[in-house]
């Protein structure tokens, strides 16, 4: 805290802004690159908020169908989407429900939403209902990720459909490591401790649904 005076002599305390946390410079590069590869029309390997994901330009067809290609899954199952602002999850849903902003705020981990009536994102990406999974990651490496792509990214786990998902980079099977155009070098050496995040849905007349806790 800091005091200030105000127009009339007498002190008040004011909250210093919060500083940013230190970003290694090395990401900078590998987010540069991976951007490209993504604007480009490829697919990425990279590190999220949860564990390692296969990722792509989630406005992008073709793109979002090679993903589907990579882990061998049919398009009838929808993908999840990252974004690293509210701003992004409005533009991608034709209506938030006011509860999705709850949820959000109060998560102490991160948290998958599926809403109805998506819009802007490729149509092979969606549910057959039409709903989307979007999550709004607050790790530093995948928010930078979306921010400088401007669009939402795939977020799928670095397996083929029916293969465990890997806990860490290690784990990641050498066929998937060759299969994608750019393999991110950022937070390759964490330990195995992340997971998958909770997936809730939200349906119409304020209907949530827990999918995975």
């Amino acid at each position: 805290m800091t005091k200030k005076q105000n127009m009339r002599g007498e002190t008040s305390e004011k909250a210093l802004p919060k500083t940013k946390a230190p970003f290694p410079a090395a990401w900078r590069e590998d987010i540069h690159q991976a951007v490209e590869v993504m604007q480009r029309g490829g697919v990425i390997l990279y590190p999220t908020d949860t564990i390692w994901g296969i990722g792509c330009d989630a406005c992008n067809a073709e793109a979002v169908r090679r993903v589907y290609e990579i882990k061998q899954r049919e398009d009838a199952k929808a993908l999840i989407t990252l974004v690293d602002s509210e701003v992004k999850v409005e533009s991608y849903v034709h209506e938030v429900p006011e509860v999705a902003w709850q949820l959000m705020e109060c998560a102490e981990r991160p948290l998958t939403i599926i809403y109805d009536k998506a819009r802007n994102l490729a149509e092979n990406l969606l549910a057959e209902d039409g709903s989307v999974a979007i999550r709004l990651t607050r790790e530093a490496f995948s928010r930078e990720l979306c921010f400088r792509m401007r669009r939402a990214i795939v977020s799928t786990s670095a397996n083929r459909s029916g293969e465990p998902a890997p806990r860490c980079f290690a784990e990641i099977s050498p066929e998937l490591l060759a299969a994608v155009d750019y393999v991110c070098l950022s937070r390759r050496e964490e330990p195995p401790t992340a997971r998958a995040s909770s997936i809730i849905k939200l349906g119409s007349g304020g209907l949530i649904e827990i999918i995975r806790e």
